[in-house]
C-alpha cells in the first residue's frame, strides 16, 4: 500500500512540475507566429535594441499576499542627472500618477531611470531613485531631482496598501540592469498585473529601419494593466475568449516606455509617444475612463545631426508596431498568479488564442 501510494506521489508531483515547466516556457508572441506590421524587429526585439539601454525588475512574491514589483529602464548607464537625455510624454487619458512629468514637459529632458511599481507605491519609489541619484558620484552639491516614475494598479492581486516595495528595491532594480534580453511576464511592475481579463505584465519588443533610414531602432518596454476586448492581427481573441477571461475587465492602465536612438529631441519626442497608443488601440484597448495611459519617450542618440519632421514617418509606424507586440509578449509570457485573498488570473490560453488566429488567417 505504502508503495502504491508513494507511487501515485511521485506521479502527482510529476504533474505539477510538468505544468509548472509548461508555463515557464510559454513562447512571446512572435515565436508562436505572430509578427505584427510589415518592419523587421531588432536583434533582440527588445527596448534593449536601443544602445545602452538597460532594464531591471525586482519581483516581490511573499506570503499568500504580496504580488507586486519595481521595474527601472535606464536611457544611459552613466550619471543620467549629469548626463540627461531628450524626453517627452504624452497622456492618452490622465486617470494615474506620474511622478516628474511636469518638468518633463517643461525642459523636455530626463535626469533619472524610469521607473514603473503599483500605484500606492509612487512615493516610496521616487524616494528610492532620489536616494539613489544623490548618492552617486559627481552629485554631492545637487539640490534638486526630478525622479520619474509610472504605475499601474495591481490591487486585485497584491495587498497594494502595504506598500511593499521599498527604497532597497529601488537600487537594486537599478543596479542590476542589463541590455541584453528582458525577462517578461508576471515580474518586476508586472507582477501583479491584469490585461484583458488574463494575467498581464511586462513586455517589450522593437523595430529597427533600413539602413537607407539609418539603421535607426524604436524600442517599447509596457506595463500592462488595462481592459477591453483583445484583438490579435485583427482576429477578435478577446470576444471568442469570454468565457476564458476574468469579467472584470475594463479598468486599468498601461505605461509605455518608448526608446529610440534617432536624434530626436523633445517635439519630435512627443509626436512619437502620440502614436503609441495607436499601437495599444491595435490590441482593443479603449483607454476607458479609468485607464490611466502614460507614454514616456526619451532618444539615447549621441551626436547627431537633428531628424528633419519630413523622416519621422517611419518611426510613427515603427513605434505602432513595437507597441502592439509588446502588449502581445507581455500577454503570452505572463504566467497565472494567485494572490489578496485567494484572488486569481489566469494567464491567455495560448493554444486556444493560436487556433483563434489561425481560424481568421492572422499567423505567420
Amino acid at each position: 500500500m505504502r508503495r502504491k501510494l508513494k507511487g501515485c506521489l511521485c506521479i502527482f508531483l510529476l504533474t505539477v512540475c510538468s505544468a509548472e515547466v509548461k508555463e515557464s516556457i510559454r513562447p512571446r508572441a512572435r515565436e508562436a507566429g505572430i509578427t505584427p506590421g510589415i518592419l523587421s524587429p531588432g536583434k533582440l526585439n527588445a527596448i534593449t535594441d536601443v544602445d545602452g539601454v538597460k532594464v531591471g525588475h525586482v519581483t516581490l512574491i511573499e506570503g499568500t499576499d504580496i504580488r507586486t514589483g519595481v521595474t527601472a529602464i535606464l536611457p544611459h548607464a552613466g550619471n543620467l542627472f549629469a548626463d540627461k537625455v531628450p524626453a517627452a510624454v504624452y497622456i492618452g487619458n490622465g486617470f494615474g500618477k506620474l511622478m516628474g512629468y511636469t518638468q518633463v514637459e517643461e525642459l523636455g529632458n530626463i535626469e533619472t531611470p524610469v521607473l514603473l511599481t503599483n500605484t500606492l507605491n509612487v512615493g516610496i519609489v521616487a524616494d528610492g531613485v532620489i536616494e539613489y541619484m544623490l548618492s552617486l558620484p559627481g552629485n554631492e552639491d545637487v539640490r534638486s531631482i526630478n525622479p520619474v516614475v509610472g504605475e499601474t494598479n495591481d490591487g486585485w492581486l497584491n495587498d497594494i496598501r502595504s506598500r511593499a516595495v521599498r527604497q532597497h528595491h529601488v537600487r537594486e532594480a537599478i543596479e542590476k540592469a542589463t541590455g541584453g534580453p528582458v525577462e517578461e511576464g508576471s515580474v518586476g511592475a508586472g507582477t501583479g498585473t491584469r490585461c484583458f481579463g488574463f494575467k498581464g505584465g511586462i513586455g517589450t519588443a522593437s523595430r529597427q529601419l533600413s539602413k537607407s533610414q539609418n539603421d535607426y531602432i524604436v524600442g517599447v518596454l509596457v506595463q500592462t494593466n488595462f481592459g477591453g476586448i483583445l484583438t490579435i492581427n485583427g482576429a477578435p481573441v478577446g470576444r471568442e475568449l469570454v468565457a476564458e477571461a476574468n469579467s472584470d475587465n475594463e479598468g486599468g492602465s498601461c505605461m509605455i516606455i518608448v526608446a529610440t536612438d534617432a536624434p530626436i529631441l523633445s517635439r519630435n519626442l512627443k509626436r512619437l509617444a502620440k502614436r503609441a497608443v495607436l499601437g495599444l488601440a491595435r490590441t482593443g484597448s479603449v483607454m476607458s475612463n479609468s485607464s490611466g495611459d502614460y507614454v514616456i519617450a526619451f532618444s539615447a542618440a549621441k551626436g547627431r545631426q537633428l531628424l528633419p519632421n519630413s523622416e519621422m514617418s517611419v518611426l510613427f509606424r515603427a513605434v505602432v508596431e513595437a507597441t502592439e507586440e509588446a502588449v502581445y509578449n507581455s500577454l503570452f509570457k505572463a504566467t497565472s498568479v494567485v494572490g489578496r485573498d485567494n484572488h486569481s488570473c489566469e494567464a491567455l490560453p495560448i493554444d486556444k488564442t493560436l487556433a483563434i488566429c489561425r481560424k481568421y488567417n492572422v499567423l505567420q
